[in-house]
């Protein structure tokens, strides 16, 4: 099991289970109001790059983390550093919270975050069918890591995740409503996390 990709999940599902952010998070993705989502959704992955004990910056929460202050950095989401670490080190954690419907821009937010050097890399989405979810992890394996050809894939520093929320298994939130997934670089595949 990839160590730092488990902290990270058990840290955001505790997360997750705080009122502030269980019910908005719930009630959005029932409604299909995919922008409060990204919202709650962002301000959850940043609460819980805090209590890991990362600095984490993204949009409507900047820090100095960079002599450039900025929420968002590389017009990435959202972007944590270990503590202690000098100005301009590389991200520890960075992610994506694409709510497009669109597989496109899904794919694209992938690519995006496949093209940093991180040792977490994230890409959150929302699927409004349970069984929507599957199909799309494969579409992004198949095209946008299958892309990267074999001696780049498997130069691939870190973890990956792919986090797909699902308006069908909101009723077993937040445990049941992700479906995760880790990309193994060796075999270009989604394997259930």
């Amino acid at each position: 099991m990839p160590e730092l990709a488990t902290k990270f999940r058990t840290a955001l599902l505790t997360t997750l289970r705080e009122e502030v952010y269980a019910s908005a998070l719930r009630s959005s993705a029932l409604d299909g109001r995919l922008g409060p989502w990204t919202a709650v959704l962002t301000n959850a992955a940043v609460q819980t790059c805090l209590r890991l004990g990362w600095r984490a910056s993204a949009k409507g929460h900047s820090d100095n983390l960079l002599p450039v202050n900025r929420g968002e950095y590389l017009a990435l989401d959202v972007m944590a550093f270990a503590p202690g670490e000098s100005r301009w080190s590389f991200p520890l954690a960075i992610m994506e919270l694409e709510n497009q419907r669109r597989e496109e821009f899904i794919a694209y937010s992938l690519w995006k975050l496949l093209s940093v050097r991180a040792e977490l890399r994230v890409l959150f989405c929302y699927r409004k069918e349970s069984a929507d979810a599957a199909p799309l992890r494969k579409r992004l394996q198949d095209e946008v890591v299958a892309a990267l050809g074999i001696g780049d894939r498997v130069a691939l520093d870190g973890e990956t995740l792919l986090v797909v929320g699902r308006r069908g298994e909101a009723e077993t939130f937040p445990n049941g409503y992700f479906a995760w997934w880790c990309l193994d670089a060796n075999t270009g595949r989604f394997e259930n996390f």
